[in-house]
């Protein structure tokens, strides 16, 4: 399928072809249209991270969320992900502090003077990263929630040093 969405690209528009190559469409061909041009026109493929579109930003959500909600992806690690991504992109009431982290490193590769297509290629490697150690802190939130675990467990079974914890 064509997923179709605005040229340069940044935060919002790297991590949802990241998410569909990887939960919805691993097939996906993601085509950058030029500015200016008419989203209403495009009667071809699904079209995401354009303004009015479904797949778009509503309220504090960014096209992540809106891609999370509509293909029904209820990973806790994609929803901490959306989290981080929504921070990066706009100014939610309640950033995820990560956020910030992962904005400098969108204008960074924006900075490169690189074709859409490939900062895609390139910063794909940010999200593989970032999924795991999403998955990684899902799973430490839920440890600590645990009533049998205490926190000197945590400490001891991550091998965290007894001063760091």
């Amino acid at each position: 399928m064509k997923w179709i969405t605005r040229q340069k690209i940044k935060v919002d528009r790297v991590a949802c072809p990241w998410m569909i190559r990887n939960f919805v469409d691993p097939d996906a061909e993601f085509l950058f249209l030029p500015q200016g041009t008419d989203r209403a026109k495009v009667d071809y493929g699904i079209v995401f991270d354009v303004p009015g579109c479904e797949l778009g930003h509503h309220g504090e959500d960014v096209s992540f969320n809106s891609i999370l909600k509509k293909y029904n992806l209820t990973d806790p690690a994609l929803i901490l992900l959306g989290e981080i991504v929504r921070a990066a992109d706009s100014h939610p009431t309640k950033p995820h502090p990560a956020g910030e982290g992962l904005r400098w490193i969108a204008s960074g590769f924006g900075a490169l003077a690189l074709s859409d297509p490939e900062i895609l290629k390139r910063e794909f490697v940010v999200y593989d990263a970032l999924y795991p150690e999403c998955k990684r802190q899902v799973g430490l939130a839920a440890e600590l929630q645990s009533p049998d675990t205490t926190h000197k467990d945590l400490c001891s079974e991550h091998k965290i040093s007894s001063s760091s914890c």
